[in-house]
């Protein structure tokens, strides 16, 4: 007796799951032993060390004449074995899966990172992300991990979700967010930075993380016979909430957190379905002006977070925090007069 086609597509379907994971368990095991490998090699060049570079130089000529026709044994690869090494052990391999991501995604970790622990948290994030060796590199040069792990967020996230739903909205949200794919003109208004967020919509969605669907600009809301707007609104299949951002060309005021919630009041009465966890609400602004929103924030009912956001115009986050403002460099010059 002939099965059904749906059983028939179920059972290949079946078979095409199992196999490209035996596949992909293959391809980690066999990646976990060339990791195992690199960080033997980069283990004797450190024992081997006190005959400096030409060490190094010697075993690449040697090592491609010993494997003519295999990859991997240039100066510079061997320096970054060398480099692994330093880093990890070879039963850290297992223990971290480095052997999950590519030699080249770990080379880009290598040279872009600066501890062991933002190491593991880009490793991380590549394998949740499903990020390539690119997208990797565009995440460690806008800093995510200072802006995504450790940046000193503004919220009331802690009070007002609840615990399962909280660590996950902080560890989603960024302080600050980078929307340097926008070409930021000084006569620009609110309206022309939200319209280019939108008109560059895949990579707001790469920024704002994992999980974001558009659901709308100037989303609208009635309220009471009145019609309100959101400036954008998200759905985060993630969290499973409605996101609401609100976005600001100037410094943080305390006036946007009521406004803020009560468009989450508005979205949990009359958008979110009982499924829903709460709606969460993020104010962007030029200036987060963190002491302000930390007292505007502390009584809201709603969960909102404040972040300042850069464009392409505002100096790196390294940077930042180094340079003399206007003032502190007109000050100097008068003191030189």
């Amino acid at each position: 007796m002939l099965t059904t086609s749906n059983q028939y597509l179920q059972a290949v379907q079946e078979i095409n799951e199992y196999v490209n994971q035996a596949k992909y368990r293959a391809s980690v095991s066999v990646n976990s032993e060339v990791m195992k490998t690199n960080i033997f090699i980069g283990n004797v060049i450190i024992r081997n060390s006190e005959w400096g570079n030409k060490f190094i130089d010697n075993l690449s000529q040697d090592m491609r004449m010993r494997f003519p026709g295999t990859k991997g044994y240039s100066v510079r690869n061997l320096k970054y074995m060398k480099k692994f090494a330093q880093i990890f052990t070879e039963d850290d391999v297992d223990e971290y899966g480095l052997g999950k991501i590519t030699w080249s995604h770990h080379q880009v970790l290598m040279s872009k990172v600066s501890s062991k622990e933002e190491y593991i948290w880009y490793l991380e994030k590549t394998l949740e992300h499903g990020w390539s060796v690119d997208d990797l590199t565009s995440q460690a040069k806008s800093q995510l991990y200072e802006r995504q792990a450790v940046a000193n967020k503004i919220s009331n996230f802690e009070k007002r979700l609840p615990m399962e739903q909280k660590a996950m909205v902080l560890d989603t949200m960024k302080d600050p967010y980078m929307f340097d794919f926008i070409n930021y003109t000084e006569d620009m208004l609110e309206t022309d930075i939200e319209n280019e967020l939108v008109r560059n919509v895949t990579s707001l969605l790469m920024e704002l993380g994992k999980g974001f669907a558009f659901m709308g600009q100037q989303y609208h809301l009635e309220v009471g016979g009145k019609d309100f707007y959101i400036d954008l609104l998200f759905y985060n299949t993630k969290l499973k909430c409605y996101v609401a951002i609100d976005l600001k060309t100037g410094e943080f005021k305390p006036e946007q957190a009521g406004k803020m919630n009560f468009y989450l009041s508005a979205l949990d009465d009359l958008v979110k379905s009982p499924d829903d966890n709460p709606s969460v609400g993020l104010i962007l602004c030029r200036d987060e002006n963190r002491t302000i929103a930390e007292y505007a924030l502390r009584d809201m009912s709603k969960p909102i977070g404040v972040s300042e956001y850069h464009l392409c115009t505002d100096l790196p986050l390294n940077l930042k925090n180094t340079l003399p403002d206007v003032e502190e460099i007109r000050s100097r010059i008068d003191m030189k007069k």
